[in-house]
C-alpha cells in the first residue's frame, strides 16, 4: 500500500506556497530547493520532479502571488459604488492593511518581487501583467490616465509609508488622491 506522503495531489501547490514562505522569510537568494521542500515537509526529489528548476518555481510563486494580491484588490475597488468610494477604496489600500497582513509579509514579498523583476525578464512580465490588472481594476471607476497615476501612487505610497518615520496620514493620501482625481 503507498504511503500517504506518496499520494500527495496537493504537492506542487504546497511548495509553492513554501516558496513564497521561504522567500517572505530568506529573500529570493535564499530560496534554495533544500529550504522549500523543508518548509513544503515534501521529499527533495519533488523539487525537480514538479519544476524545472529555481527560475520555473520562482515564476510560479511570484505569479500565484501576484495574482492573490490582484483578486483581493478587484474585490476592494469592485465594492465601491461611487466615486467617494472608489478613492476612499484607494486609500485603504494605501493606509489599510492591505500590504501590512502578516507582519508585513506582502509588503516584503513585493519587495523581492520588484527587486527580482528588474534584473529577470520573466518575472517582468509577471509584473506587468500585475500593474495591467491593478489599473483595469482602477479603469472600473477612472479613466485610464487616472488609473495609471493612481497605481503609481498605490505603490509609491505603500512603499514610503513603509519606512518613513511619521507615516503620511490617511487624510493628506485622501487629498493627494482627490488632487489626482481631479486634475
Amino acid at each position: 500500500m503507498p504511503s500517504e506522503r506518496r499520494l500527495d495531489p496537493e504537492r506542487k501547490s504546497r511548495i509553492v506556497d513554501a516558496t513564497l514562505e521561504v522567500i517572505a522569510r530568506d529573500g529570493v537568494s535564499g530560496a534554495t530547493h533544500r529550504r522549500i521542500a523543508a518548509v513544503a515537509d515534501v521529499p527533495l526529489g519533488s523539487m525537480t520532479y514538479h519544476f524545472d528548476g529555481i527560475e520555473h518555481l520562482l515564476e510560479e510563486a511570484f505569479t500565484r502571488f501576484a495574482l492573490s494580491i490582484s483578486v483581493k484588490f478587484d474585490e476592494l475597488l469592485g465594492a465601491a459604488k461611487t466615486p467617494e468610494q472608489a478613492q476612499e477604496a484607494v486609500a485603504d489600500v494605501i493606509c489599510g492593511d492591505f500590504w501590512s497582513k502578516d507582519n508585513g509579509r506582502v509588503l516584503t514579498l513585493c519587495y523581492e518581487l520588484y527587486a527580482y523583476a528588474s534584473r529577470n525578464p520573466s518575472m517582468k512580465s509577471i509584473m506587468q501583467d500585475w500593474m495591467s490588472r491593478s489599473q483595469r481594476a482602477l479603469s472600473q471607476h477612472f479613466d485610464t490616465r487616472t488609473a495609471i497615476a493612481l497605481d503609481a501612487l498605490i505603490e509609491g505610497l505603500t512603499i514610503h509609508r513603509s519606512v518613513e518615520r511619521e507615516p503620511t496620514t490617511r487624510a493628506e493620501v485622501l487629498r493627494i488622491i482627490r488632487l489626482i482625481v481631479e486634475g
